[in-house]
């Protein structure tokens, strides 16, 4: 006979309590990589607006990124491990011989009593799981959630492939979400288009390829609309929007979409790619995380491999 399950006493909101970043070591500029598919700085920044990105030494794998991560977002919080309920890792790119990395992100944040799961939705893999973690938070399932976006991207590409080679790097970015009294993390708006999924998949050796000009013309056309639609679901316009977050994938889709949305001089638009370069779903924590002095709402956008996207209200802290 299977035991009742304890009655689980829900939550009005949840909020992000932290938000934090690991950032490899190693920067690489353009020169490097350009020297490995005949192109050269100026087009790359012209491409992509990408002037250096990060590379992960042996050393730093994807469970170590997403564990250092996850570690300075708990002590930002102020959050023991112990009391952590869930740890959810947001990737595309684990290749470790365990078949999922949250268990052993928990293990190594000291987190032994959580649930522990990978979502995998690419580069949108962050709102989505944030959206998760706001569901657990909510319904009473969980007290605290550590959720972390961790890529090793440059174990998926070719560093001779001229479409990808200079657009990815790697890192992990994390936030804790605890309850809150009023809702913090607003509604998320997502979606996906699986007819399209050939023009951003892995091959047969499971490296990742993209047919650029077509995901480009995707994304500007995405971004703003389901953007729009998760400021309605919010309530709010993009007049009172602190900020404007979407995955780091290139600067143009960024610009293209600041400008459709009419965003004001006040808004901080997050530009975290020109350093850091796209870094899968630890690009969004990783770019909140380089905004340390701004609060208030903030609107996060997801999109990329699938074709999925999704986007949400936040109240930075």
């Amino acid at each position: 006979m299977v035991n009742p399950s304890p009655q689980r006493t829900g939550h009005v909101g949840s909020r992000i309590l932290s938000v934090a970043s690991y950032r490899p070591r190693t920067e690489v500029g353009n020169e490097t990589i350009a020297a490995l598919i005949d192109s050269s700085d100026e087009w790359i920044r012209r491409r992509c607006g990408i002037e250096s990105r990060r590379r992960a030494a042996p050393d730093e794998d994807l469970v170590t990124m997403a564990a250092a991560a996850g570690s300075k977002a708990l002590a930002g919080a102020g959050i023991d491990p112990r009391d952590v309920s869930a740890v959810l890792v947001a990737t595309m790119s684990h290749r470790g011989r365990a078949t999922t990395a949250a268990p052993l992100v928990a293990d190594a944040l000291g987190a032994t009593a959580a649930a522990a799961m990978d979502l995998g939705a690419a580069c949108a893999g962050f709102p989505y799981a944030l959206a998760t973690a706001d569901a657990l938070v909510r319904s009473g399932a969980a007290g605290y959630v550590v959720l972390v976006g961790a890529e090793r991207m440059t174990d998926i590409i070719d560093e001779r492939d001229r479409g990808t080679a200079f657009l990815f790097g790697d890192g992990a970015g994390a936030v804790v979400v605890g309850p809150a009294e009023t809702c913090e993390i607003g509604p998320v708006v997502w979606g996906a288009d699986g007819s399209r999924s050939e023009v951003l998949r892995y091959d047969e050796a499971g490296i990742l390829r993209m047919v650029g000009p077509e995901v480009f013309r995707w994304a500007t056309s995405v971004v703003p609309d389901v953007a729009r639609r998760a400021l309605d679901a919010a309530g709010i316009s993009a007049s009172d929007l602190a900020a404007f977050i979407p995955h780091q994938a290139n600067l143009r889709i960024t610009s293209v979409a600041a400008k459709a949305l009419g965003l004001g001089p006040h808004v901080r638009v997050a530009t975290d790619i020109i350093t850091n370069g796209n870094t899968g779903a630890a690009s969004i924590p990783q770019a909140m995380a380089a905004l340390p002095d701004t609060t208030g709402p903030a609107l996060l956008v997801g999109f990329g491999a699938g074709l999925s996207y999704a986007a949400q209200v936040v109240t930075l802290p």
